[in-house]
């Protein structure tokens, strides 16, 4: 199965420490995760127990945001927010400790959306800064840095391929390397960008797939989306990567469609 399963919109019925050996029981031996702490520094026993609940399930976590703030709140990252480096210098160190426990090699920082009082330019800036410094970090387990585009905040910078690409065009300059797209089709899509012509130049290169159907952002299958001609096409131009389910959808009904889909 190409599939790894989105623990943070999937399966959020159960508590966060169960939902790996739910995902588990649903058939996968892949899962991954959003930040999964309130904080960017968690205490040893929270990473222990989160690691734990991986291990024990038996699932690989292929994998894991760096630390966003407050995303109900409307939080999409600290990359470039000026005021909280030191907190994201520190989640760094978490987030290696984590992938050194558990073989988790892909890592994902949201940009962080633009600030009121605070220059584009100076943001910009911070974010090279700090995007470089989690290459560096992650390099140590082999690891890559992924950029998203996102939909549905305005604020948020980075709403397509190009936008992201740019930035790790940037990063890569300065000769951090391991740092690459996430293509997440469903915020692709919804943003407007054209998601077949940006698998068709850059498909090879893709760091990560992310799929949602839209609209709805439900299960493939409940929207409009080509989402498997995509995930076909990607792979036959050069992805090896796994595809990650991070759509919205109670527990009950969110598997179905694979039954028909060719994985």
């Amino acid at each position: 199965m190409p599939y790894t399963l989105n623990c943070s919109i999937l399966l959020t019925e159960l508590p966060l420490l169960q939902r790996a050996q739910a995902a588990k029981q649903a058939g996968f031996d892949s899962v991954e995760f959003w930040w999964p702490f309130s904080e960017a520094a968690p205490s040893d026993k929270q990473v222990d127990d989160f690691v734990a609940s991986l291990k024990n399930a038996g699932v690989q976590l292929d994998g894991l945001n760096f630390f966003a703030g407050d995303m109900p709140a409307g939080d999409r990252g600290l990359v470039s927010w000026i005021g909280r480096e030191a907190e994201f210098k520190a989640n760094i160190d978490v987030v290696v400790a984590i992938a050194q426990a558990t073989g988790c090699k892909a890592f994902n920082a949201l940009y962080g959306n633009r600030i009121d009082g605070a220059s584009p330019a100076a943001q910009d800036e911070l974010a090279l800064e700090n995007l470089v410094a989690a290459a560096q970090g992650v390099a140590e387990v082999g690891g890559t840095v992924l950029i998203e585009p996102v939909s549905g905040t305005e604020a948020y910078p980075l709403k397509t391929a190009a936008q992201a690409l740019e930035v790790v065009n940037t990063v890569k300059a300065q000769g951090a390397a391991n740092i690459a797209l996430l293509a997440d089709f469903y915020h692709l899509a919804v943003n407007g960008d054209d998601v077949a012509a940006v698998i068709e130049a850059h498909a090879k290169d893709f760091g990560h797939i992310q799929i949602a159907d839209a609209p709805g952002r439900g299960a493939p299958g409940t929207g409009n989306l080509p989402l498997q001609q995509w995930i076909s096409r990607s792979m036959e131009l050069g992805y090896t990567g796994k595809v990650a389910l991070e759509y919205k959808q109670d527990a009950a009904t969110a598997f179905n469609w694979l039954a028909n889909a060719n994985a």
